[in-house]
């Protein structure tokens, strides 16, 4: 028996501010800023014109797409919290973009230096996680998943009713008494 509960994160959008990434490829390349705030219930991909949405998709396959992404505030912080009491796994999809293996194991290493590599999971479907609670930005990551599915609020997901739903890094220390 484990002596300590397992909460898994996923990276983007949770921890990692891949969407700032998106903003500023799309700003440098189309010389046109969209603002966060812009993008409450819908995707960057969904907020460009017709023509631009393949190219907009296209980022992450990017060799230097998932390099040097900014921290999520205050995740560092409460992850440290957490894991004082618990087991933590970084689960990530990263089996679409498998350029992103080394970048985020890089990633990770550097910006959470106190969780093991061996709890670091490439996943292409979240419900072989085996983890009592997930921090996850996407609802379909939690069809499958056998503990309690935590909503991680982002501008793509402002609209979607969740059960729980954690609005940010302060809400998430709440929720797990840190």
């Amino acid at each position: 028996m484990r002596e300590k509960q397992r909460i898994a994160i996923d990276m983007d959008e949770v921890v990692a501010d891949s969407l700032g990434r998106f903003l500023a490829i799309y700003e440098r390349e189309y010389g046109e800023r969209i603002e966060r705030a812009s993008l409450a219930g819908r995707h960057l991909f969904d907020a460009v014109p017709i023509e631009r949405r393949d190219a907009v998709r296209a980022y992450p396959h990017r060799e230097e797409f998932f390099h040097d992404l900014e921290v999520i505030e205050g995740s560092v912080e409460v992850v440290r919290e957490l894991n004082e009491r618990y087991e933590i796994f970084f689960a990530t999809a990263a089996m679409e973009y498998p350029n992103s293996f080394l970048p985020k194991y890089h990633w990770l290493h550097q910006h959470f230096p106190f969780v093991p590599w061996r709890n670091f999971i490439y996943c292409g479907d979240k419900s072989a996680v085996c983890a009592d609670f997930l921090i996850d930005d996407h609802s379909r990551n939690f069809k499958g998943f056998r503990g309690q599915g935590l909503l991680f609020s982002a501008p793509h997901n402002l609209h979607e009713d969740a059960p729980l739903r954690l609005h940010d890094w302060a809400d998430v220390a709440r929720h797990f008494g840190v």
